[in-house]
């Protein structure tokens, strides 16, 4: 049975609604962002003391919350794990029932509570004094039980949630959020950490692999790396670039296979062609040209990604410290690598 429109939802028009919900969505944006806004202005010494407390944590942050508090709090810690702060989420309710067992006195703890009455949370006060636990809190009510009993406070109190009932936590999960980030990245900045040390935080990532896979992981070595002579013909290069598939072959000296001539590529073999150069005659001294661009073995394989742009090539020669030659490497290697 089709069920009809009751006469109000079908006096309301589409464009009215549109409107409306558009306009909804902006004024939640809106309100989110200027609650942001209002705490980077508001942001004091204890911002620093809280900082410097993490920074100064000699076993792991701990992070605890309960619902949506909870849910920003696991972000938090992921982002203060993958930026050189060695944290975890630690469900306060969970605490109660074995998992405090996981904490250790060289921890410390970063609270999130908006209301700053959290009954799990103010629960493990006791046992958490006893330890010698440092905390720090975020909270939008700096006159809780939790912020009384916190070694440092930080207030993200907002006016109002973005949520039209002022009811589910919106505008106060949202500046949660951006606080820890800003914590977490403060702390990047103390720790002096590095694009490198980020990309071993992430070595399953695209970041990580641009930022850790260098040269020696993708080449072609030994028999795989085509080579002639300057005396052998077009033909025969053609043959050893069919056989290696690199589009290219390296011209090496005839009295020092390491020792790098020039290069042959498919380009060279098309302007041979057209220039009608006789391939079964031909020598390869005779069309070589006699520069060439290379890339060093334990350089980043974005690096060679970046000399093919440039240079508009398909592949390079590697070479050692002492300039010898070592593998070979084409633009299907690092489209394999999951550079790009």
């Amino acid at each position: 049975m089709i069920q009809q429109p009751t006469p109000t939802q079908a006096s309301v028009k589409p464009a009215t609604v549109h409107t409306r919900l558009l306009s909804q969505g902006i004024d939640v944006l809106r309100t989110e962002a200027r609650a942001i806004v209002h705490l980077a202005e508001k942001l004091d010494q204890q911002f620093v003391l809280a900082c410097q407390a993490l920074f100064a944590c000699q076993g792991r942050v701990l992070v605890m919350g309960m619902g949506k508090s909870g849910h920003i709090g696991k972000k938090m810690a992921a982002t203060f794990s993958s930026t050189g702060t060695p944290a975890f989420f630690i469900h306060p309710a969970e605490a109660a029932h074995g998992d405090f067992g996981l904490i250790t006195p060289q921890d410390t703890l970063l609270v999130l509570s908006n209301s700053g009455e959290t009954p799990e949370i103010i629960t493990l006060l006791p046992l958490l004094k006893r330890m010698g636990i440092h905390m720090t809190l975020i909270t939008g009510n700096a006159n809780s039980t939790l912020a009384n009993h916190a070694d440092i406070t930080l207030d993200i109190g907002v006016t109002k949630e973005a949520c039209p009932l002022g009811l589910a936590p919106t505008t106060s999960t949202t500046t949660s959020l951006a606080l820890g980030d800003a914590l977490a990245l403060a702390l990047l900045e103390l720790r002096g950490f590095t694009q490198e040390d980020f990309a071993y935080s992430h070595p399953g990532g695209r970041l990580g692999r641009r930022l850790l896979l260098r040269i020696s992981d993708l080449m072609h070595t030994g028999e795989n790396i085509p080579t002639v002579l300057p005396s052998q013909t077009i033909g025969e290069a053609l043959l050893e670039m069919t056989r290696a598939r690199l589009g290219m072959t390296l011209v090496v000296s005839p009295h020092n296979p390491k020792k790098l001539i020039g290069i042959f590529t498919d380009g060279d073999l098309r302007r041979a062609l057209e220039n009608k150069s006789d391939v079964y005659k031909t020598i390869i001294a005779s069309v070589l040209r006699p520069s060439y661009t290379s890339i060093q073995v334990d350089q980043l394989a974005t690096e060679a990604l970046h000399l093919m742009e440039q240079y508009r090539i398909n592949a390079l020669p590697v070479l050692d410290h002492h300039h010898e030659l070592v593998g070979a490497l084409n633009l299907h290697d690092l489209l394999q690598s999951g550079i790009l």
